[in-house]
């Protein structure tokens, strides 16, 4: 299966890989991977990188939103085939290294069995790699602080709480906000569509992933790149301010 390789504007793809998104940033010949999909992603990562004609030796760094293996997924082994960076923020450094593990336990998910998509969910993410242990061996928290000196010029945004070092990525220039998993627009254990949280099994710390949507609503953009789901075109303050109202309405 080929992954769905969207260009969402001049040098920015979102990439839909198996229920996971990343994006690829483009400057010239060069260009940054922001997140890397299951590790069952890997072959569909790597030709999508070919289909907006890159390649992994073009990549100068990997930016990872936080490190739960549908994201991290080919992280180490980028790192260590071709020896660019990863780059997290630096309380999800220790994640990363799997010294400890902030992801929806396999009885969480079992105890969730009787929502709608949870069981389907959790069959194709166990067969992608979900449960894969796959630390990186060397990840490297952000270099300055402020904008990366690496295409597309992608500044860290500290948005925790679906895990705790979570960081989404603003291109101001470009008007674009890469959200990860702190504000995605679908996912298949979700009725709803459009800007929202994701379950709460799924944080680490829901009272923060809550907070963690004022961030957003300071954010200039209005093209909202999420972890799961389609490209969200609009202001993405708008796109935050909707997915704060259907978590209130979540509580009540």
């Amino acid at each position: 299966m080929r992954a769905d390789v969207q260009q969402v504007a001049d040098g920015a793809y979102l990439v839909h890989g198996n229920n996971t998104n990343w994006v690829i940033l483009t400057e010239g010949d060069a260009a940054t991977l922001v997140d890397t999909g299951y590790p069952g992603d890997r072959q569909q990562l790597l030709a999508s990188l070919a289909e907006v004609g890159s390649s992994p030796e073009a990549v100068e760094a990997v930016l990872i939103t936080h490190a739960h293996s549908d994201h991290l997924g080919s992280a180490e082994y980028l790192r260590s085939a071709y020896g660019m960076p990863v780059y997290l923020h630096e309380a999800e450094v220790p994640h990363a290294r799997r010294e400890f593990l902030h992801q929806v336990s396999v009885g969480t998910v079992l105890k969730n069995g009787w929502r709608p998509g949870v069981l389907p969910w959790a069959v194709h993410a166990i067969r992608s790699g979900g449960t894969a242990h796959v630390p990186v061996a060397c990840p490297q928290p952000f270099p300055v602080a402020g904008p990366l000196d690496l295409p597309g010029r992608p500044m860290p945004v500290p948005t925790p709480g679906h895990t705790d070092g979570h960081a989404a990525y603003h291109l101001p220039d470009r008007g674009i906000v890469i959200s990860g998993d702190a504000l995605v627009t679908g996912h298949p254990t979700a009725r709803a569509k459009g800007p929202q949280l994701l379950p709460d099994m799924f944080h680490h710390e829901q009272t923060r992933a809550v907070a963690s949507l004022e961030v957003f609503e300071g954010l200039e953009g209005d093209l909202l790149l999420p972890g799961h789901g389609p490209v969200h075109r609009g202001p993405v303050r708008e796109a935050a301010l909707q997915a704060r109202e259907r978590a209130r309405s979540k509580v009540e």
